[in-house]
């Protein structure tokens, strides 16, 4: 059997798909996966024998979505979309009219909103994790919770090692960016967190970071702090997971630095500050206590995935102090 899985973006959730398609591709041997997602992406997949990545840059237009049909109607057995937007609804219904069985991923967006809007079932709230085993297993396909991490990409490796030579002290990487104003912390807390760390002589930091502006502003940081490096916009995605292999610690928002840290079994510390856990969108076998977060807020969540507005004016979930950050770490 051939499956094709649809997880064009973001690259957030595009990381939780891993550990899930890794457990197919281990359980499953003898059947072939496509996932369908951006070129960028491709990395993560690269190293599962029977998982093939298909490059659908170009194809995210319903002129694409019709092409991609085309190109794949007659490759696939069944399909298992893990998108679920408009346009992917569109290609399920051709694959459907192709003879081909179709699963689509349950997201539960209405009960996100009743937590959102009313606080209303705020417990036993499943992780997306749990959603795409879901889906797989309404596909008849059994998944397991064995990913621990990627198997290591030598080449990657081999570069992140010449470039930044033999670990010494402690390594940590800092990911102090978010898509929307409501999940990162105010630039005076980071500074202040990237401060006192890197005055350890033992310490040696790293800045991620992705898009023009971010990599101009940690670039400023890296030449204001000692011992301070910033890797943004310079290493490519597997080049990136290689070097979290060798960090003691990420300390991120709620991002997709997470999640790409959980791909290489990094501990993770994430600030949450108008998302929340309970949403659904926490790290591979993260540990719930290193997540940061206020916990006095009735206000919170007040978005799924983010918002540059606050209704209340203030973005209170933001005012975490440095030194909460610090001692955790």
């Amino acid at each position: 059997m051939t499956y094709l899985i649809i997880r064009f973006s973001t690259l957030s959730n595009v990381a939780m798909a891993v550990p899930v398609v890794a457990s197919l591709s281990k359980r499953y041997p003898d059947d072939k996966f496509i996932v369908a997602g951006k070129k960028e992406l491709s990395a993560m997949f690269e190293q599962m024998p029977n998982v093939e990545f298909y490059e659908v840059d170009n194809r995210l237009n319903w002129r694409g979505v019709v092409e991609l049909w085309r190109e794949l109607r007659n490759r696939v057995d069944s399909v298992i979309d893990l998108q679920f937007v408009r346009r992917t609804r569109v290609f399920d219904l051709l694959m459907l009219a192709s003879g081909k069985s179709v699963t689509r991923v349950h997201y539960g967006r209405i009960r996100k909103q009743l937590i959102i809007w009313f606080g209303i079932g705020r417990k036993n709230m499943p992780n997306e994790f749990d959603r795409y085993r879901d889906a797989f297993r309404r596909a008849g396909l059994e998944t397991d919770t064995d990913f621990t991490a990627l198997p290591v990409n030598k080449r990657a490796a081999k570069v992140v090692s010449q470039r930044f030579g033999q670990k010494k002290g402690r390594w940590i990487g800092i990911a102090p960016f978010a898509k929307s104003r409501s999940n990162m912390l105010p630039y005076n807390v980071t500074k202040e967190v990237i401060q006192q760390l890197s005055n350890d002589e033992q310490t040696r930091i790293f800045l991620f970071g992705a898009g023009e502006i971010e990599c101009e502003m940690l670039r400023q940081w890296a030449k204001v702090f000692p011992r301070t490096e910033s890797i943004a916009g310079s290493l490519k995605l597997e080049e990136e997971l290689e070097l979290m292999r060798q960090l003691d610690v990420m300390i991120c928002m709620d991002s997709a630095n997470q999640h790409l840290s959980s791909l290489v079994g990094l501990r993770a510390v994430s600030i949450w500050c108008a998302t929340h856990p309970i949403i659904g969108f926490t790290g591979w076998k993260q540990n719930q206590n290193d997540m940061i977060q206020r916990q006095d807020l009735r206000c919170r969540p007040c978005t799924c995935h983010g918002t540059n507005h606050c209704k209340y004016g203030n973005f209170a979930c933001r005012k975490i102090n440095a030194e909460t950050i610090i001692l955790h770490i």
